[in-house]
């Protein structure tokens, strides 16, 4: 558990310096590759019904989830036998690739300078690397609005949740998790040919992300606080419109952020052509601008930094005490 600690330490550490470099190997494509992979198999193998589809997305959840806690603890075991500072290395390494806090911040703001030269489809294109409906139809305040939202829902997804499950399990506890987003992200849509065979990943990444998410949007309210932005705003929001989403999770830090930076986001959205309506969040005590983003990025990092005090105190706290 001390080298487990020592390694989510420095991970988070690699992910602030480092991010995500373009062009650097990443775990996260692998798992990527692994569930299109199954995905097209299972198809074959079982029947074209509700059922059928139903069931490979469990056969599938199964399989994913599995190998990428398997493969990262048998590595981890391996490099131990070798040396606990071999271990050390690669699972700081392992750490930094499952965290995403830098690069959440460099994509958003790659929205953010887009905006600001005025350029409608350069920012059009940047907020579509970072979200998963159609960019097509979004003014200037659509396309900042997005960006916002992303920050504020990864900020869990992305940084917070993950902590947790690293404080938890290690590499291969992070890896699981990362794992059963990843699914959800590319399967967990209400619209064919994803609707069934994406059930069961998206329920089950409710179930994972039901106290991260949480945990998250309290951390969110006192990181806005310690920046004084509006934390009495920022918790009556959360207080109301905390499930005004189709996820039970996805509205908490939404919320959150919504009322610190007294904007109203969410509502009407397309994907993949469809439109989806949807409640808002918040109240538009005024009109959301690029500036923004940047402040949903410093929630970002100071809700990050407050989420490795809190699972790195306990976990420090659990070693003290064994």
């Amino acid at each position: 558990m001390k080298w487990s600690l020592y390694a989510l330490l420095i991970g988070f550490g690699m992910d602030l310096i480092l991010g995500d470099p373009h062009g650097f190997p990443h775990p996260v494509a692998a798992i990527g590759k692994l569930i299109s992979g199954l995905e097209k198999r299972l198809r074959r193998l079982f029947p074209a019904t509700v059922r059928g589809e139903n069931i490979a997305g469990g056969v599938l959840w199964v399989l994913v989830a599995g190998l990428s806690t398997v493969v990262p603890a048998f590595v981890l075991w391996g490099c131990r036998l070798v040396s606990p500072w071999l271990r050390l290395v690669v699972e700081s390494a392992m750490c930094w690739q499952i965290l995403a806090t830098k690069s959440l911040r460099v994509e958003s703001m790659k929205v953010y300078t887009a905006l600001e030269t005025g350029d409608l489809q350069a920012s059009r294109y940047a907020v579509s690397m970072i979200v998963g409906r159609d960019v097509s139809r979004l003014d200037e305040a659509g396309v900042a609005r997005a960006a916002v939202e992303t920050v504020a829902e990864n900020t869990s997804d992305g940084v917070v949740a993950p902590l947790v499950f690293l404080a938890l399990g290690g590499a291969p506890l992070g890896f699981f998790y990362k794992a059963v987003n990843t699914m959800d992200s590319m399967l967990g849509y209400v619209e064919p040919p994803y609707k069934n065979i994406g059930l069961v990943p998206a329920r089950l990444d409710d179930v994972m992300n039901f106290l991260p998410a949480r945990l998250s949007a309290l951390l969110m309210l006192a990181a806005g606080a310690l920046l004084r932005m509006d934390a009495k705003q920022g918790w009556k929001i959360f207080r109301r419109d905390r499930f005004n989403h189709a996820s039970p999770n996805s509205a908490q830090t939404e919320s959150v952020c919504a009322g610190l930076l007294g904007l109203r986001l969410a509502g009407d959205a397309w994907y993949h052509g469809v439109l989806h309506k949807k409640p808002y969040i918040g109240d538009a005590l005024r009109d959301i601008e690029h500036r923004d983003i940047p402040r949903a990025c410093r929630l970002l990092y100071g809700t990050s930094f407050l989420a490795l005090a809190v699972c790195g105190g306990v976990k420090l706290l659990v070693l003290l005490a064994l």
